[in-house]
């Protein structure tokens, strides 16, 4: 009777084992390559306007050698012709992540598009204990390799032509209609000042005729953030940082987010709610993952391609 309590013992710890080679299997030989474009559509621009579409990129923690990662993301232009780019910050994991960046951006080259900051566009990565995250968002290390951000930004911003919108306010002129936006470097280091953003978009609204809409750009979505954002009079805020959890549980969704967010608002499209307003906002998972921990578990690297239609 013992001998078949022990077999039984040893067949389940065998079987759990052999379930947690697969995940691992899985999450890091399979589905961090399984790059898919997430697609949404939110009616938020004046009737009567034509549609745009707006590819939102986020966290794509480039190293040099991730090429399969590269080529997908330099056929996005061609595939889905965005009419508008929002970068939502990370884009380096690595050094020399600059260097693969300009594989996968070169071809949206002169598409309108704006950018903010994440950590990771100051700071290489560095190796943490995972299990930390479920204490709560992660703490900053100040022995971080420091990055090359002035490269970063002035190839995003002089050569791509984007919008550096960290910490200010602008406008993107598109064919059929003209955008404004805000936003703030990342608030998960508190670089973030939002204190600035109300006068400077009055000034900037007070200059120029209404906008089609007004978008919202951060990279890490904190409640304080999203609050203040719809009161600003975001029209759509856009987000990343949470990378949709990074490993997600069947059924249930993301087990951490690395901010405040509420965990089912860790990845995708959902709505923001405060004082009275409502607005859409889309969290992306991202495209890459800490060259430290690569894995994707029930949660493709994604971007986003959003149709923004006429109300």
């Amino acid at each position: 009777m013992a001998s078949s309590a022990v077999k039984t013992a040893l067949a389940a710890l065998g079987a759990v084992g052999a379930v947690g080679v697969g995940a691992a299997t899985w999450g890091i030989g399979i589905e961090r390559y399984l790059f898919t474009v997430r697609r949404h559509e939110v009616a938020l621009l004046p009737p009567g306007s034509a549609s745009v579409r707006l590819l939102h990129l986020s966290d794509a923690h480039m190293a040099p050698w991730q090429h399969r990662k590269q080529s997908w993301m330099a056929a996005l232009a061609e595939t889905w012709q965005p009419d508008l780019v929002v970068n939502t910050g990370d884009n380096m994991g690595h050094e020399r992540g600059l260097q693969g960046l300009r594989v996968a951006l070169d071809p949206l080259r002169g598409i309108p598009g704006a950018f903010v900051h994440g950590s990771n566009d100051h700071a290489a990565p560095s190796p943490r204990n995972p299990l930390l995250y479920f204490t709560g968002p992660s703490k900053v290390k100040h022995t971080s390799e420091p990055l090359d951000t002035r490269a970063l930004d002035g190839y995003l911003a002089d050569e791509l032509g984007w919008l550096d919108l960290n910490n200010t306010v602008g406008s993107l002129q598109l064919p059929s209609v003209r955008i404004d936006a805000f936003g703030i470097s990342d608030a998960h280091r508190g670089w973030d000042d939002l204190s600035v953003l109300p006068g400077l978009l009055e000034r900037l609204q007070a200059d120029i005729a209404p906008a089609a809409a007004t978008l919202g750009v951060t990279h890490a979505p904190y409640r304080r953030v999203l609050d203040s954002f719809t009161d600003l009079g975001a029209d759509m805020i856009l987000a990343g940082h949470t990378h949709g959890g990074q490993v997600r549980v069947p059924g249930y969704g993301a087990l951490v987010a690395n901010c405040d967010i509420p965990l089912p608002q860790a990845r995708g499209l959902s709505e923001w709610s405060h004082r009275g307003r409502i607005v859409p906002l889309n969290v992306s998972a991202g495209i890459g993952h800490s060259i430290y921990a690569p894995v994707r578990f029930a949660c493709r690297p994604e971007v986003s391609l959003i149709t923004l239609t006429s109300r």
